[in-house]
C-alpha cells in the first residue's frame, strides 16, 4: 500500500521547496493526504480491516497537526494547500 518513488514524484513535485525538500511541511502533507486517498480506497473493499483503519486515523491526525503548524507558520501556503489539495 505504500507509495512508490515515481507515485511520490508526482503527486509532491509542486509543492516542494527545492529539489531535495522531503521535510518541508507542504511535502509532509501532500504525501500524508496521497496515502490517505490511498487508504480510504483500500477501507472500502475491506471494511473489517481495523488495523488499517487505525493507521488511517493517525495519518489524518499528523496531517491535522501539520496543517495547525503551517497555519500558524505561513498562513497564505496553508490556504493554498488547502485550496490545492481539496481538505
Amino acid at each position: 500500500m505504500a507509495l512508490t518513488n515515481k507515485q511520490k514524484e508526482k503527486v509532491t513535485a509542486p509543492f516542494k521547496r527545492h529539489e531535495k525538500d522531503t521535510g518541508s511541511p507542504e511535502y509532509q502533507i501532500v504525501l500524508f493526504t496521497e496515502q490517505i486517498k490511498k487508504l480510504t480506497a483500500h477501507l472500502k473493499k475491506n471494511a473489517k480491516d481495523f488495523h488499517s483503519r487505525r493507521g488511517l486515523l493517525k495519518m489524518v491526525s499528523r496531517r491535522k497537526k501539520l496543517m495547525t503548524y503551517l497555519e500558524k507558520v505561513n498562513e497564505k501556503a496553508a490556504k493554498k494547500l488547502r485550496k490545492d489539495l481539496g481538505i
